[in-house]
């Protein structure tokens, strides 16, 4: 692997090129070249047919002056032949050597683009970029549209700046170094991205090369992918203006991203902030930073860089290595986070550190427990899919939050639960319908079955005070002012509703159900006991009676029809609007 070369004031001399021809293959009918061109520690590889050393050669004859002769002749019959091309590697070989030494200080752009320097030589580099940003570069930046470059362009920028050379040693106005540092000051969108294993035919770790971004000064937005965030010099130098930063498959810490200067120091606090004890640096803050994104890296905390970006609305640390959450009540504006794919096991005291969150991710986390989302009151979007929560008491740490509409809980064990759905959305009460249930929009008929599953929790619940020696006394006092419903020839009186007993519920479709709950239901007399219900009109009553457990209904005068049922054992029934039992 290719070592990168000094990073700093001090540097070796420019070692000279070399190209050599290291072999041949046939294609179709004719010969290519293979030829192996190193530039100091950096090798790459370039193929040609002899017609292309030919119009090279034409063309440095014209504009050089260089000797015709010096190419070797071209060969007709038997051109494919080994003894032949073994020969010509050798002489072509040669006539590489001897042009290179020709030109030692600028190299000649026709043969540097033989030679493909314009991909991985850092004078080439430069030219090309010059002269794309000379054509191209107003069009550009008038349109405000993102400007993509890559490390090595970026590293042989830094490096010709060290050089100290002229800006255009070349002649050629066209790849003026100036060209490129006129653009990047100017520049507002910029992405770098690297790539994962040689660059190119050539032994470059484009994403392990040093670069400097301070000759950019005005930028808003950066991208920045596959390059070692510990190589990258200068980005702090845009924290008067920078709004959005993207940092991906490049970082081990946050660190190393919002302060790469902490390591300088023993200890340091961000400006602005009250000095307590021994501060051997104050260190500005991205006043303008909104939009974090440092997802796909290695991370593995939120360390106290995070008192750096106090403005940040957006904060991506998705697929990292994080075990906790933590140092995040720094950050008084943030309202999305993203905390998916990490090594979470535990939300306690979450809402201690996200006070107006209103978007939290936590999907592709080891979570079991919900018990730290109980207060986050603001939020309104939360993405729970992926982990491994199997009660749906946990659901109930959710289900009084007051904003929440969006909930994912997909390939969770509790999403294999029998009605799973219309469990989860009777957590939200009252709210079931305003809520968005894994991305699939609640149906009619999944909240009526909600409205019928809150009924029957209700009536548990009213059984249990009932059913409950200290609590019946204060219940009976409030029970005696409604009669019972007897037996008789004359229309039932209904009981009225009182705040301990259910109320009747209105379905999604107009429809209403009724819920009898039983006094007495195992007596083994026939025993008067409290009901009321209501049709689909107002005028329907019912009346009924226990024997031994079982309940038995009829419609009054009103209703139109008779219905009869029986549940066991039962503590209350549930009418239906045609007053049967449901």
């Amino acid at each position: 692997m290719a070592t990168s070369r000094t990073f700093g004031p001090e540097r070796e001399a420019e070692p000279a090129k070399e190209a050599r021809v290291v072999g041949s293959e046939l294609v179709d009918t004719y010969t290519v070249y293979i030829i192996q061109v190193t530039d100091g520690s950096h090798e790459w590889t370039v193929k040609h047919r002899y017609s292309d050393f030919h119009d090279l050669h034409e063309k440095l004859v014209a504009e050089r002056k260089i000797d015709k002769n010096l190419l070797p002749p071209k060969k007709i019959i038997g051109k494919n032949s080994r003894s032949l091309v073994e020969k010509r590697e050798k002489d072509l070989e040669v006539y590489l050597q001897k042009l290179l030494a020709a030109f030692p200080g600028v190299t000649p752009r026709v043969l540097g683009h033989f030679l493909h320097f314009h991909f991985y030589e850092i004078n080439g580099i430069t030219a090309a970029l010059a002269e794309e940003l000379f054509e191209k570069g107003e069009q550009l930046l008038g349109a405000g549209e993102v400007f993509a470059i890559g490390p090595l362009q970026l590293y042989a920028v830094t490096e010709q700046l060290q050089q100290g050379k002229p800006t255009c040693a070349s002649g050629d106005a066209k790849t003026d170094l100036g060209h490129i540092l006129d653009f990047t000051c100017r520049l507002k969108y910029l992405k770098v991205s690297g790539t994962e294993g040689p660059f190119g035919t050539s032994n470059i770790q484009e994403q392990l090369l040093p670069f400097d971004l301070s000759i950019f000064k005005s930028l808003h937005q950066v991208e920045i992918s596959h390059c070692d965030a510990q190589h990258i010099r200068g980005l702090v130098a845009s924290k008067p203006t920078l709004a959005t930063l993207s940092v991906r498959f490049s970082a081990t810490s946050m660190k190393e991203v919002l302060v790469p200067e902490a390591s300088e120091f023993d200890e340091w606090e961000p400006e602005g902030t009250a000095l307590e004890g021994p501060v051997t640096a104050v260190i500005p803050t991205w006043q303008a930073l909104t939009t974090l994104d440092l997802s796909h890296n290695s991370i593995s905390e939120i360390d106290e860089s995070v008192k750096l970006i106090p403005k940040i609305e957006f904060l991506d640390l998705s697929h990292n290595g994080l075990l906790v959450v933590d140092n995040l009540q720094h950050l008084y504006n943030l309202v999305h986070l993203d905390l998916s794919y990490n090594k979470l096991s535990s939300l306690e005291g979450l809402h201690t550190k996200l006070g107006n969150i209103k978007t939290l991710n936590l999907a592709g986390n080891l979570l079991e427990s919900l018990s730290g989302l109980h207060k986050l009151y603001s939020l309104v979007n939360l993405d729970l899919r992926d982990n491994r929560i199997e009660q749906m008491e946990e659901v109930r740490s959710i289900g009084s939050l007051p904003c929440l509409e969006h909930v994912s809980l997909l390939n969770n064990p509790l999403s294999i639960i029998p009605d799973y759905r219309t469990k989860v959305l009777a957590q939200f009460g009252e709210r079931a319908s305003e809520v968005c249930l894994d991305d699939t929009v609640t149906t009619e008929k999944e909240l009526d079955t909600v409205e019928v599953l809150k009924a029957i929790q209700k009536a548990k619940e009213v059984k249990s005070k009932l059913s409950n020696p200290e609590k019946r006394g204060g219940e009976d006092s409030r029970l005696s002012a409604a009669p019972c419903i007897r037996p008789s020839s004359s229309p039932p009186t209904v009981a009225p509703a009182s705040a301990s007993l259910p109320q009747p519920i209105l379905s999604n479709q107009g429809n209403r159900v009724c819920i009898l709950l039983l006094v007495e239901p195992h007596s083994p007399a026939w025993t008067s006991w409290l009901g009321w219900g209501w049709g689909r009109g107002a005028n329907t009553s019912f009346q009924g009676q226990t024997q031994g457990g079982w309940c038995l209904l009829q419609a009054g005068p009103h209703g139109g029809t008779r219905g009869r049922g029986a549940w066991p054992d039962a503590s209350c029934c549930l009418l239906g609007e045609d007053s049967r039992l449901l």
